[in-house]
């Protein structure tokens, strides 16, 4: 079983940047395609990036040119870079492989608020 941590949110004015940080227990970022995803309030979970296994990125839309997803596979982190936040990013964020296979961590808590 994977375990999964992530940190790194917390409150900014929109504009603010965040780095969000996602430490797995198990060596799988290597062999996984991998991803973030948030749950805004009173909404489902859905997906906001992919970064795949060769490195390739995906992005839903809304934060393409905003968020940057990259990965350590030696440290087994992965990590959210989010610049120009907006009030609609709000949300707890998460991470998991794509498709999302593994328990869900406890998530980080963004907060974009003038």
């Amino acid at each position: 079983q994977v375990q999964f941590v992530e940190l790194g949110g917390g409150l900014v004015q929109p504009g603010g940047s965040l780095r969000l940080s996602c430490a797995a227990s198990g060596s799988i970022f290597s062999i996984s395609d991998m991803g973030w995803y948030r749950q805004l309030p009173g909404k489902q979970r859905e997906w906001v990036a992919t970064i795949h296994r060769g490195g390739m990125t995906d992005y839903v839309d809304s934060v393409k040119g905003r968020f940057s997803i990259s990965r350590d596979n030696a440290k087994n982190t992965m990590y959210l870079q989010m610049i120009n936040l907006k009030p609609e990013d709000t949300a707890i964020y998460y991470c998991n492989s794509v498709p999302s296979v593994w328990a869900w961590g406890q998530g980080t808590q963004v907060a974009v608020s003038s």
